[in-house]
């Protein structure tokens, strides 16, 4: 959302049949330069739930589950792999597709070796490090991340 431009016009005619603009679409609900903005600057919401509207009736009813399906069975894996590195669930309970583990590093450290490798790790956090797997992680990325992990690790 922060690469939209601040407002989209759109076309349109009036009640009149005149040829006409509008704001169709704007990422923020100010009409002020962020830089001159006195107040926190605001997203829109009705274009965030827009968003999510398309992205839902584009999904369907079976492709969001599947969605959900995915992320679910990818977390799970991670889980398992981490735990192969000497990471342990801090929660032993059902998760869905967030988990919590320790770290056998320090978390501030892995995060960075990770991200020199251009690999985006999980949240470091006061108990050790919450993962997150969602559709758009993949099985293979989930093995790179393993295989840097065990490089850092030695």
């Amino acid at each position: 959302m922060r690469k939209l431009p601040g407002r989209i016009v759109g076309q349109t005619t009036d009640s009149e049949g005149d040829r006409c603009f509008v704001l169709t679409l704007q990422a923020r609900e100010q009409h002020i330069r962020r830089e001159k903005a006195s107040s926190n600057i605001c997203s829109n919401e009705a274009l965030c739930a827009m968003t999510a509207s398309v992205y839902l009736a584009v999904m369907g009813p079976s492709g969001f589950a599947q969605v959900a399906k995915n992320s679910a069975a990818h977390a799970h894996y991670l889980s398992q792999r981490l735990e192969e590195c000497g990471f342990k669930r801090v929660h032993e309970g059902e998760f869905f597709h967030e988990f919590v583990t320790s770290c056998p590093c320090d978390a501030s450290v892995l995060e960075k070796e990770l991200a020199e490798r251009g690999i985006l790790s999980g949240l470091p956090v006061e108990d050790g490090i919450l993962w997150c797997c969602t559709e758009l992680n993949s099985k293979q990325q989930i093995d790179e991340l393993i295989e840097a992990i065990q490089e850092v690790l030695g």
